[in-house]
């Protein structure tokens, strides 16, 4: 079943832009309390770094860390009509130079994915069936991101209730923060960024 729904650049050069995008079951859509969640966290870790939304859906996440000072984002959707919907709005917002929307599958993406040398963002906010359906295969692409990412290069994963934190790759070192029935886990590769804030108690 698909159904629209609109969503909001909560801040930043973007702010109160607004997405209209088709969603269907499989998606989880990253709800705004849980995004403003994560930039609050991540704080100076976004500006002048490069961006990546793993499975980027509706693609706001990734739009919003350009609102919000990043270098570039990199929007990696296998949907094709996803994809073209995140380009039409790059185009509309006039952030086209700073988005790049690749249409592909993510866990290949991660095989031939070359990083940079400077410190990045990763935002892993896969569908509701690679955290069921896929959850080996998914828990083996945060491992292989994890390696590949240079020192203090900040992982994320969005996720729900009921998934398995202790499988994470060097478990005991993520940050995990609940908001009702989603969750975001943050690692720093390496050790504690200067970038990376705490969160302004409630």
């Amino acid at each position: 079943m698909l159904e629209k729904v609109q969503v909001r650049i909560v801040a930043g050069s973007l702010r109160g832009r607004k997405l209209t995008a088709v969603v269907h079951e499989g998606m989880r859509p990253t709800p705004q309390m849980v995004r403003e969640a994560l930039f609050s966290i991540l704080g100076n870790a976004v500006p002048d770094r490069v961006f990546y939304d793993v499975f980027a859906g509706t693609g706001v996440v990734g739009l919003e860390a350009v609102s919000r000072g990043a270098t570039s984002a990199r929007l990696i959707e296998k949907d094709g009509r996803q994809a073209a919907d995140v380009q039409k709005y790059a185009d509309q917002f006039g952030v086209a130079g700073k988005v790049q929307v690749l249409k592909a599958d993510a866990y290949r993406w991660a095989e031939r994915w070359l990083p940079p040398k400077e410190a990045v963002n990763l935002f892993l906010s896969p569908p509701f069936p690679d955290l069921t359906e896929r959850l080996d295969e998914f828990l083996a692409l945060v491992k292989l991101l994890c390696e590949k990412a240079p020192n203090e290069s900040v992982i994320t994963v969005q996720a729900e209730d009921g998934f398995p934190v202790e499988r994470l790759p060097d478990a005991a070192a993520w940050d995990v923060r609940t908001y009702g029935r989603n969750m975001l886990a943050f690692l720093v590769k390496g050790g504690p960024a200067p970038g990376v804030a705490e969160e302004p108690p409630a």
